[in-house]
């Protein structure tokens, strides 16, 4: 089964959250503790994500008094893809899209190339989807604490595939 895991998931409702402020004109940093707190997202796992997320470029951490997190790029520039490789790695449907595959099928295989097909879709979709797009998708204006991916079923038809 394709699962984003708990860890993608918190970092894109974090990020969300983050983009919420990022058009304030003084962008004021956000402490982990209020995400946490909002979210209901444990404060040691959140804390290691926002910590990854800056080393990668995505937040931008303060120090201080007032200091927290803040997006380090506009929102439209950060796809669901980008965060999800970076906190889970690759997007992986099935082995034998990997560079080392090995299958002892591959040679009378007759789903390989519908379901690269479909893993391509599927990367794209998420690739299209930025956290921009997730804020502006909020069913009632705000940041719910729900999976920010719902959007992708609601706002995007996934092309069909025919041979």
């Amino acid at each position: 089964m394709l699962r984003l895991t708990k860890k993608a998931d918190y970092s894109l409702i974090a990020l969300k959250h983050f983009a919420a402020r990022y058009g304030e004109p003084v962008a004021q940093a956000v402490s982990a503790k209020e995400v946490a707190d909002a979210y209901g997202i444990p404060l040691p796992l959140l804390s290691k994500l926002l910590q990854k997320l800056t080393k990668i470029g995505l937040l931008v951490s303060e120090h201080g008094t007032n200091g927290g997190y803040r997006l380090a790029r506009d929102p439209q520039q950060i796809s669901a893809l980008e965060v999800i490789r970076a906190i889970d790695g690759p997007i992986i449907l099935t082995e034998c899209f990997t560079e080392h595959a090995h299958c002892d099928h591959t040679d009378r295989c007759s789903v390989r190339r519908p379901l690269r097909r479909i893993h391509e879709g599927i990367l794209r979709l998420l690739q299209s989807v930025t956290i921009q797009t997730m804020l502006e998708d909020s069913e009632d204006g705000s940041t719910p604490p729900s999976s920010p991916l719902i959007a992708l079923t609601r706002a995007t038809v996934f092309p069909v595939f025919t041979e």
